[in-house]
């Protein structure tokens, strides 16, 4: 069932095989999200699928809805126009840790302080892969890459941390060996009114694999199957016991003022008052 709901998503004609190395997580992230909204009942015409540069962002190339690839960081810029312009729209940015963080961490952070309604899936492996292994800013310290052959000396971010402290309506944290929770996690995003955040734990064999010797891609999806706890058996667990670990499930879900709904309040405000202007 899972397979024909994806399969009747791809693109037509679009040649396969995709361009995602052996091992990558991005065509689960890009599945779970397609299940997620068969789940949601939004009907092709309404989704918009945006992303900006990176190997996440050719996701939206793949799968048969209206899409818009933007330039490297600016997915979530593009994304609020397209949202202002037609807030009926559901409105999905697929973009990676670099592109999000790095050069899109400015528009990252004002997204979730404006509490648009937009939902942003963060393709998470801790490195940009496309561009030639650099480190991300969500790169653990003491990891290497191609600008750290040192190791990582700068403190890593938190993308939930980050969310919830500026303002999303939404945070989650899921992982690729778990696609039925992360498929969960997206839907409930898509379905809450404001901005949205779901970051996916996954694995760049190739490139984060190759510089810090991690072993094969089974290898790297055993350990973050390893890694990962739920909130929920965190709480039980001592800072000790904690250590190393990386927590999944639901960071925060509230809503409150969306921001196309105030400006559209504007908008009208401010044309009754030039109707009610009198005239010279």
């Amino acid at each position: 069932m899972m397979e024909s709901v994806v399969h009747h998503h791809l693109r037509p004609k679009k040649k396969f095989p995709h361009i995602w190395c052996p091992g990558c997580g991005h065509g689960i992230i890009l599945s779970a999200l397609v299940r997620a909204l068969e789940k949601t009942g939004r009907e092709r015409d309404e989704v918009v699928l945006v992303s900006g540069i990176g190997c996440s962002s050719r996701a939206p190339t793949y799968v048969d809805f209206s899409s818009l690839h933007g330039t490297h960081g600016r997915a979530l810029a593009f994304a609020t126009g397209i949202k202002l312009g037609n807030p009926r729209l559901t409105v999905i940015v697929l973009t990676g840790d670099g592109d999000a963080l790095a050069i899109g961490g400015n528009h990252f952070i004002h997204a979730c302080r404006r509490n648009i309604d937009i939902t942003t899936v963060v393709f998470n492996n801790n490195i940009y892969g496309m561009t030639g292994g650099q480190y991300s800013p969500t790169m653990p310290t003491g990891a290497f890459a191609a600008t750290a052959p040192y190791g990582m000396i700068e403190q890593d971010f938190d993308v939930c941390n980050l969310s919830v402290a500026t303002g999303a309506s939404f945070v989650a944290r899921g992982a690729v060996t778990n696609p039925v929770a992360l498929e969960r996690y997206i839907r409930q995003g898509i379905l809450t009114k404001g901005f949205s955040v779901i970051d996916v734990v996954e694995p760049c064999p190739p490139i984060y694999g190759f510089y810090n010797k991690t072993g094969t891609a089974l290898d790297m999806m055993r350990s973050i199957k390893e890694r990962t706890i739920s909130i929920k058996k965190a709480e039980s667990l001592s800072p000790e016991e904690l250590k190393g670990k990386v927590l999944t499930g639901v960071f925060i879900d509230r809503e409150y003022r969306e921001y196309t709904e105030e400006y559209n309040k504007v908008i009208e405000e401010a044309k009754r008052s030039i109707q009610d202007e009198e005239p010279l």
